[in-house]
């Protein structure tokens, strides 16, 4: 007998505020410097006061500016409020837009029935601070679940929207890296919404330009290519492909083989993305599919992603949790678990934390041998399995419904939510 949605709601506001009430006992005894925050705050003082933006340098570690210019002026009014208030603010606004990702990840992937999404909202809300990339955004107070709320807000708006594209634009002028999302909807076909996102970019560009020329002049042409204002590649902190080539090598800077294998997985991950989408006929949740590769892609490919940039592992898990959950209503007798194991596993490897947990104190980040280079890297690993996991689940559902290995598009089809697809504005199921 099935619990009453009242029931369940309850069980579900008391998991999460017993998870949430550890995780504030958690954070006072391991302190929270909202780092990232402080740097924020000053990015938008240095705009309002007329100062040097990428001259700064604020905290203990003399951090300096590292966005465009653009996001410089998102932070400005920050900077006439107290930094106690802000760090209740912040943790607060990305509590709220950790529970504002779990629905968009739901209405990408079209699961769970929408009377059970408020439940798995507060959930997700109560119990997602565990997973690493969530507990670091919060702990720096990173504005990452505002840019994926974003780009997954874009993503989830009907292709016949005139604005779609809008989203992506403006996160990628705050932080580059959602660009790739534009390519994706160009090579998925989607040609206005991946020009609107182009056009929304250069916006935030002429806006920063108009604003802050001489920011604007220095960052497009200086301070962009200077990696070393962001971080070492060499460090844990950093859970890119280069960032493991060159843990691997032993070498500060791997060079070309990192960006050879770099370059190498931005055209098999964007195949594959594309690859899903396009079996949307066959394929269940896909564009779902598609939205995790390009993510996936665009985390590996990244001179450097900081832990805290795998915020992507939200709507990675719920995409998992569909499968596995789908796979467990099929009959007995076909019945198998990997979905579910599958699953947990990632969310064993988005929880563990591993990678604090090897030494990697200063140079020790270059010499840790063979057994220490999986928990150091984990994130790209995840990342280049669930490529892998992808790439096998579109070509077996295109192998059960006997079609070759490229799809055949209908004129005027697109890809529905959760799967399906949508010919001449009527709905069609996909196959289970």
């Amino acid at each position: 007998m099935r619990e009453a949605p009242r029931e369940r709601m309850r069980k579900a506001v008391i998991t999460a505020f017993v998870s949430l009430l550890a995780y504030a006992v958690v954070r006072h005894f391991i302190g929270t410097s909202m780092v990232d925050m402080i740097v924020y705050r000053a990015e938008g003082a240095a705009v309002a006061h007329g100062q040097d933006l990428y001259g700064i340098r604020v905290t203990q570690w003399n951090l300096p500016a590292t966005y465009p210019p653009f996001a410089a002026m998102f932070f400005t009014p920050t900077a006439y409020l107290p930094v106690p208030f802000l760090r209740v603010a912040v943790t607060l606004g990305n509590l709220g837009l950790l529970g504002l990702t779990a629905l968009l990840a739901f209405r990408l992937v079209g699961w769970p029935e929408r009377k059970l999404r408020p439940v798995g909202v507060v959930l997700v809300a109560g119990l997602g601070v565990w997973l690493e990339p969530v507990f670091t955004t919060l702990r720096y107070g990173q504005i990452n679940l505002l840019l994926i709320c974003l780009v997954l807000w874009d993503l989830t708006t009907p292709d016949h929207r005139k604005w779609k594209g809008v989203g992506i634009g403006i996160a990628a002028g705050m932080k580059l890296t959602p660009g790739l999302f534009a390519v994706y909807l160009l090579l998925t076909g989607r040609v206005r919404a991946a020009f609107v996102a182009g056009f929304t970019f250069l916006a935030t560009f002429l806006i920063g330009a108009v604003a802050l020329p001489s920011a604007t002049w220095g960052f497009w042409t200086k301070y962009l290519y200077d990696s070393s204002r962001v971080g070492k590649v060499f460090i844990v902190d950093n859970q890119s492909l280069r960032g493991v080539a060159a843990r691997f090598l032993r070498l500060e800077n791997p060079g070309l083989p990192a960006t050879a294998a770099a370059a190498v997985v931005a055209v098999l991950g964007l195949a594959i993305a594309v690859w899903a989408y396009r079996s949307d006929r066959w394929l269940p949740r896909a564009e779902a599919w598609g939205v995790c590769c390009t993510a996936v892609t665009a985390l590996l490919i990244s001179p450097i992603s900081w832990t805290h940039h795998w915020i992507w592992c939200l709507p990675i898990l719920v995409l998992l949790a569909a499968e596995a959950h789908h796979e467990r209503s099929r009959p007995a007798a076909v019945r198998r678990r990997r979905w579910r194991v599958i699953f947990w596993m990632t969310v064993v490897g988005f929880c563990s934390f591993s990678m604090w947990l090897v030494p990697h104190k200063g140079i020790t980040n270059l010499q840790m041998n063979l057994l220490k280079q999986l928990p150091a890297g984990m994130y790209p690993w995840i990342g280049l399995c669930f490529l892998l996991v992808a790439a096998v689940r579109v070509r077996s559902r295109r192998r059960a419904a006997g079609q070759p290995l490229m799809p055949l598009r209908v004129p005027g089809q697109r890809p529905a939510a959760g799967g399906g697809s949508e010919v001449a504005g009527q709905r069609t199921p996909a196959v289970r």
